[in-house]
């Protein structure tokens, strides 16, 4: 059995002594140990971000106060109040992922000393029916929220007037601020907490106008979404946007720009070919039952040159019938009720109208009637 020196018995992967005289020397923690400990605070845990159409991108792992949020802040990440312990990026949900900001935010957090995971699944998504409605539920959240919020500004609002009158009533009508009584500093305080609680109370009416506005506003959001003529302009975007994509499938250009067809260009351009025809489908059901229900979609057969159009509120002699348009007089013209090319005061100038801008249809004949009887009554 051989003796271990010194340096042998007082050094290893804890601790070792650069002292000959260990017995009285301090023991120091080893080179080794100290890269490790070193590396250990490097890592400070493990961030998972993931991303699905159907969820958004999500942020996991991180906790209240550990400057995760701070660091990935810039790059489009927000605390969720559904899901505590979880960021994420607003408004990604049934979007592809913005890589960008994903990298940006990866590469934050790994120089801070995190792991980071990262996973990407772009073929997991619901349907634009499913997310279609659970955008009007949260609407409907949110009416109830601002309205809860109005009522209750409203009310701080009541209160901080109602204590301003009880002050007001105490003090005679036309009193003046007398310097040598000795009610003086008392009805300086008084005039003070009468400015503060007016101002408090207009303060708090207007947060009550604001939630109020945001509760219409949320309230409506169904009927806004659903709006016939407005689901048409949408449908009719819709389509220009998939007649481009088919065009850069077929390799060709769109409005001057070509896609480079590389698997990866191919399988997002195909998601998306999948995601507007499901969405154009899901707006021509709507209006097909605003059809069932008595609204009016205006197309070309509708119409024949010289019949009337009401648009924005007065009627137009149509001078031509176009695919997507009615050609009329002048839509400057505000003062007729019905605007033909004879009296129009802008001469020979005209417009194109849209058929979801038209709201009513009279022939010829029945315009000329309609004059007669009113001139006659």
């Amino acid at each position: 059995m051989s003796l271990r020196t010194t340096e042998q018995l007082f050094s290893g992967p804890v601790y070792a002594c650069p002292d000959e005289a260990c017995w009285n020397a301090v023991l120091h923690p080893s080179d080794k140990l100290v890269a490790e400990l070193k590396e250990q605070g490097k890592r400070r845990g493990t961030i998972t971000i993931t991303h699905t159409r159907a969820d958004g991108t999500l942020l996991e792992g991180s906790r209240k106060g550990d400057g995760v949020f701070e660091l990935v802040r810039p790059h489009r990440f927000w605390f969720s109040r559904s899901m505590p312990g979880t960021l994420f990026i607003r408004q990604s949900r049934d979007k592809r992922a913005d890589h960008w900001s994903i990298r940006r935010a990866a590469e934050a957090l790994r120089k801070a000393g995190w792991t980071v995971e990262i996973t990407i699944d772009e073929d997991t998504r619901r349907s634009f029916a499913e997310a279609e409605a659970d955008r009007v539920t949260r609407a409907e959240e949110r009416t109830e929220r601002f309205t809860e919020y109005a009522g209750n500004a409203a009310a701080r609002s009541n209160t901080a007037y109602a204590g301003v009158r009880q002050i007001a009533d105490g003090i005679p009508m036309g009193q003046p601020l007398m310097p040598d009584h000795h009610s003086y500093r008392r009805a300086l305080r008084d005039r003070e907490r009468m400015d503060a609680g007016m101002r408090r109370s207009i303060d708090e009416g207007k947060k009550a106008e604001y939630y109020t506005q945001r509760a219409k506003a949320s309230g409506s959001y169904e009927v806004f979404r659903k709006n016939p003529p407005r689901a048409l302009r949408r449908i009719e975007k819709l389509e220009a946007e998939l007649r481009g994509v088919e065009r850069w499938l077929r390799g060709e250009s769109n409005n001057g720009y070509t896609r480079a067809l590389t698997p990866d260009t191919v399988a997002e351009l195909g998601r998306r070919k999948e995601e507007l025809e499901e969405e154009i489908g899901y707006w021509r059901h709507v209006i097909a039952e605003a059809e069932a229900n008595g609204f009016k979609v205006w197309r070309p057969d509708d119409f024949v040159k010289g019949d009337f159009a009401k648009v924005y509120g007065r009627w137009f002699q149509v001078l031509r019938v176009n695919k997507k348009t009615l050609t009329v007089p002048s839509i400057l013209n505000v003062h007729q009720a019905v605007v033909t090319p004879q009296n129009s005061t802008y001469g020979e100038m005209t417009h194109t109208v849209p058929y979801d801008k038209v709201f009513g249809r009279r022939s010829a004949e029945e315009m000329e009637r309609t004059l007669a009887e009113a001139s006659s009554s």
